[in-house]
């Protein structure tokens, strides 16, 4: 789980982490106080942030990749080149979150050049989305002044979504930041699967079981703003089919951990949960997630 130095990217951006939709709602009760109203709605968001915190960033569920063992292949990225592509507020979000997994994957590997184009998609779909300072020419300055710091670049991104997600928050957008969360979460799995399937690795196919939990955390950010955002109803409505795949995987309850880095002021919650997942499952949770992400980054 990341803290403010370590963006949220899930949907539950939301709930974290870029997180909520546009909307507002009618009220058909003159009488309803402005007092109850302003009860339910700090309900919802606490919620919302409960839900967020539970999703790994990016930059947490490409750092478990790599430390599983993964290999960079510019094969699994979004290419820069669908960048143009993007004109609605929906498909600008979702790949906003897309391109920031990408990003990450990409400075994990240390791939520098290819870190800069996926900052530049990055900073179009943002400035697209209305989203100032998260990433302009001063973030890009600083990269290019840290290409050879991972530790610092990794650093940088996760500032630039968390001021994206602050940005968003503040100016009453909550859906449009749970679709950036929804999309770099599916990029995320996406990579997984796709690994795992090329390499048959244990720990990356144990990896992708353990997202059975942060994925219902999702579904729960993003039900929990359908009804503000037809673009998020729309995007809950695709992931059902995965869902139903996950929910055959079972899960063996452990105990809760927590911990946190000084260094980096990054918290980690996690559990000691197992997974049981079949090949059969596997093969169609990547075929699921391949679907859905493909449809996602059109």
């Amino acid at each position: 789980m990341i803290t403010k130095n370590s963006i949220k990217f899930v949907c539950v951006i939301g709930v974290t982490s870029l997180l909520f939709a546009c909307g507002s709602s009618e009220e058909t009760d003159d009488t309803v106080s402005l007092t109850d109203t302003s009860v339910e709605v700090k309900e919802k968001d606490t919620k919302a942030q409960n839900v967020f915190y539970s999703i790994p960033s990016p930059i947490e569920t490409t750092s478990l990749l790599k430390a599983a063992g993964a290999k960079y292949n510019k094969m699994y990225l979004n290419p820069i080149e669908n960048v143009s592509k993007y004109s609605s507020v929906k498909s600008k979000a979702i790949n906003l979150g897309v391109y920031g997994s990408d990003l990450s994957f990409t400075s994990i590997f240390d791939q520098t050049q290819e870190s800069m184009l996926y900052l530049r998609c990055a900073n179009k779909l943002s400035a697209g989305l209305g989203i100032n300072g998260a990433f302009d020419d001063k973030t890009t300055a600083r990269l290019e002044a840290n290409l050879e710091n991972r530790d610092s670049l990794l650093t940088i991104i996760s500032d630039s979504y968390w001021n994206a997600d602050s940005y968003l928050k503040d100016n009453g957008q909550p859906g449009v930041s749970a679709l950036i969360i929804a999309g770099g979460w599916m990029e995320g799995l996406y990579i997984a699967t796709q690994i795992a399937n090329t390499t048959n690795n244990t720990e990356i196919i144990k990896r992708i079981g353990e997202q059975k939990l942060s994925f219902d955390n999702l579904i729960a950010l993003l039900d929990s703003h359908k009804t503000e955002s037809e673009s998020v109803a729309e995007v809950l409505a695709m992931l059902m089919p995965l869902k139903e795949a996950f929910d055959s995987v079972e899960a063996k309850s452990g105990e809760t951990t927590v911990s946190t880095d000084k260094e980096n002021g990054v918290t980690t919650i996690g559990n000691n949960s197992s997974y049981t997942m079949t090949p059969e499952q596997l093969k169609l949770i990547s075929q699921k997630t391949a679907e859905i992400r493909n449809k996602m980054i059109q």
